[in-house]
């Protein structure tokens, strides 16, 4: 492995990681020189991951709907019921 295909899949990592975490402008730079470093060694993919980009947009809305809808119906099982989950900060007894 080089030393471009490192950094691309590190900088994907860390860029991810941070923006998990919460820091979106330090994982958006971050995955951002990943991208460039993607499209300037291998410009055939990225020019078709970039034709893709609705496709996989579209299939990740669909996915973020399902879940909402799953996490809705979870949630109106769950009422009425009894949950072991102590509140955040709290004595549970």
């Amino acid at each position: 492995m080089d030393w471009k295909k490192a950094l691309i899949f590190s900088s994907f990592t860390v860029g991810a990681l941070l923006f998990v975490t919460g820091r979106r402008p330090a994982g958006l730079a971050v995955a951002g020189i990943g991208l460039a470093t993607f499209a300037s060694e291998y410009p055939e993919r990225f020019d078709e991951l970039w034709r893709r980009t609705p496709e996989y947009i579209e299939k990740s809305g669909k996915f973020i709907d399902m879940a909402a809808a799953f996490l809705e119906k979870l949630s109106q099982q769950q009422d009425g019921r009894y949950r072991n989950i102590p509140a955040a900060g709290g004595n549970r007894y």
